[in-house]
């Protein structure tokens, strides 16, 4: 080894560096975390991340709510239709057919517009959404979005 050798003079300087400093090679080579750049980056593409999937749980949570209106109008009619069977007349009272079993679903509110001996209508809300379910069956008049005897319509 030739004392003028590039090797040899990087050897000699590593000898005679204090022990607190480090090469050069070593601080480019270490890194410990991530830059102020990078975690920026992070969030911004989990905020569009986010952004986009709000919207689309708003809708999920919205058909929920208009399948638990259809859900309770279903069991309203066969209530209805099983305290038809007892009394010979349809009822226009929701506590009359407590007896058959019939409860409505936390948020949701029936309204029985009309029941008589020979078909009924009832409109269904919900108290988070602005959408509507109606249904009716027999003689009674439409009402709401109702427009097919026997369907649940909504809007």
């Amino acid at each position: 080894m030739r004392v003028g050798d590039n090797k040899t003079r990087s050897l000699l300087h590593e000898r005679n560096m204090k022990k607190t400093e480090l090469p050069e090679r070593v601080h480019r080579g270490a890194r410990n975390g991530f830059t102020l750049i990078e975690l920026l980056i992070a969030v911004v593409i989990v905020g569009l991340l986010a952004a986009l999937a709000v919207p689309r749980l708003s809708v999920v949570r919205e058909n929920a709510f208009v399948a638990t209106m259809k859900s309770d109008l279903r069991h309203f009619s066969q209530s209805e239709e099983s305290y038809f069977y007892d009394n010979a007349v349809y009822t226009a009272s929701l506590v009359n057919l407590s007896s058959t079993g019939f409860a409505t679903t936390g948020d949701v509110t029936l309204t029985v517009a009309e029941a008589t001996a020979t078909g009924w209508a009832v409109l269904a809300d919900h108290s988070t959404t602005s959408i509507q379910c109606a249904l009716f069956v027999g003689t009674a008049a439409p009402v709401g979005p109702a427009s097919t005897q026997g369907r649940i319509d909504c809007s």
